[in-house]
């Protein structure tokens, strides 16, 4: 149903901006709708929401931008390590230090930092504390303060309930470790992979969340960066990998109940099973950038009808679109709370799958 929904709302959203450029060519001079397009760019708007940044957007107050600015880290072969913050850059205008942001529509390496060299753009070794970087470490901060707090708090009072903290912390960790690691692993191994199933369900769950808060230190899209997905994939494929046992292999390299001539001489079942073996991290990595991705795109797609009726039809258009997309961004918003929870839990569920499948004994 929420891929549905989010599959209709980006056609929507298409469709309403091939009519809006329909309607303003026709209706203004080509001048006119080059100076339109530059007082408002609505896929830029959002592309630069979605994406990362060296700077944290706070604000815009007329043309200045309230940001906090953070550390760039670069080294060059040519002039070897360079440290300054962001603002150094004023806004991506003026280089520093040989240094300054790619610009240009057709540019690869487009809002990224580049150098100079020989006329040409040169990416040095960037090591940069971006607005995803410290979005990764305030979130990593707050599980480990969350999670020494309920620890502490158990060991204290041991033989009371839960309070506080504890009482929402305990039907989570309850949920993974009964209907997700023992329903999935087994009871006798469950354990060994319960600590990572935990961690990566409340990453997952609480970067979800702080993306939909649009105020410092939310609003980062971490969970719909696929480096990040990538990496959290990753995780699982070396720990299913290195959990395989002699059954695991045999059922990929030999699968019983297989007629002999799909394994030889054309080993067509095998290949399949084992291409299976990073199809798998690839669909978890996938699955959960594509999805938190799209929420936040379709969310700001609402958010660019306002200024897209406004500059097709006046001011009240405007106003009374805004009605219709602020509308529209609430029930959004209820959803993605629902789908930032959904996330998590099919990420964590799949891994342990996963897990279950590379220590299943046979029967």
């Amino acid at each position: 149903m929420f891929h549905n929904f989010k599959t209709a709302a980006v056609i929507f959203l298409s469709f309403i901006s091939i009519l809006y450029s329909q309607t303003v060519y026709s209706q203004h001079e080509e001048n006119k709708v080059e100076e339109a397009e530059e007082k408002f760019n609505p896929g830029e708007m959002i592309m630069e929401h979605v994406g990362d940044a060296y700077s944290w957007h706070i604000m815009t107050i007329g043309e200045h931008h309230v940001e906090i600015p953070l550390p760039v880290i670069l080294y060059s072969k040519k002039s070897g390590f360079h440290v300054f913050m962001s603002s150094e850059f004023h806004h991506g205008h003026d280089s520093y230090e040989g240094f300054k942001i790619a610009e240009g529509k057709n540019n690869p390496l487009k809002g990224k930092i580049v150098e100079i060299i020989d006329g040409k753009e040169v990416r040095p070794f960037d090591f940069s504390i971006t607005k995803n970087t410290l979005s990764l470490f305030i979130s990593s901060a707050i599980l480990i303060w969350l999670f020494i707090s309920v620890a502490g708090a158990y060991k204290k009072q041991p033989n009371k309930a839960p309070k506080g903290i504890q009482s929402a912390m305990e039907p989570l960790i309850v949920f993974i470790r009964d209907d997700v690691a023992k329903a999935s692993i087994g009871e006798k191994k469950y354990m060994k992979y319960l600590p990572y199933l935990l961690t990566v369900f409340f990453f997952i769950f609480l970067n979800n969340l702080m993306g939909l808060v649009p105020i410092f230190p939310g609003g980062a899209n971490l969970t719909g960066n696929i480096a990040v997905t990538m990496v959290l994939a990753l995780f699982t494929f070396v720990i299913t990998t290195f959990s395989g046992n002699k059954e695991y292999w045999v059922h990929i390299f030999n699968t019983p109940g297989v007629p002999w001539w799909l394994k030889i001489p054309v080993p067509l079942m095998p290949l399949v099973e084992f291409s299976g073996i990073f199809i798998k991290p690839f669909v978890l990595m996938v699955r959960l950038f594509a999805n938190i991705l799209a929420g936040h795109i379709v969310a700001l797609g609402f958010f660019s009808l306002i200024f897209i009726f406004g500059a097709a039809y006046g001011v009240a258009a405007g106003y009374g679109g805004a009605v219709f997309s602020v509308a529209f961004t609430v029930f959004l918003g209820l959803l993605e709370l629902l789908v930032a929870f959904i996330q998590a839990y099919v990420f964590t569920l799949l891994s342990a799958l996963y897990f279950g499948m590379a220590t299943e004994e046979h029967h």
